[in-house]
């Protein structure tokens, strides 16, 4: 069973910043890509970024020079620093690790989500 533990939203003004963090159980050698999306009510989730194994990064078009995705291998961890932040990117973020046990044996985890909210 792999865990995702997410944490760092909250609420801020538009302009500011957060970070976000999400750690995972998962054996670092079997993550093919770990990432963040996001979900408002109404609206389907929404990939914000990604990262992949060896490293690879891809960003919605509405983050990027934004938002940076990052991680720390040594904790398995992954964030999304997230400036310059507008009223729009308010929504639940939530993480995501995708990987193989095997070949054959895929696997596609979420987090619990974090809530955030970007308002004057």
């Amino acid at each position: 069973q792999v865990e995702l533990a997410e944490s760092g939203g909250g609420s801020v003004q538009p302009g500011g910043s957060l970070r976000l963090s999400c750690a995972t159980s998962a054996d670092i050698f079997s993550i093919s890509v770990m990432g963040w999306y996001r979900q408002t009510p109404g609206k389907q989730r929404e990939l914000v970024a990604t990262m992949s194994s060896g490293g690879t990064t891809n960003y919605a078009d509405s983050v990027k020079g934004r938002f940076t995705i990052s991680r720390d291998t040594a904790k398995n961890t992954v964030y999304l620093r997230m400036t310059s932040l507008k009223p729009e990117d308010t929504a639940i973020y939530v993480c995501n690790v995708k990987g193989l046990w095997s070949p054959s044996s895929p696997y596609d985890h979420w987090g619990q989500g974090t809530q955030v909210t970007v308002s004057s």
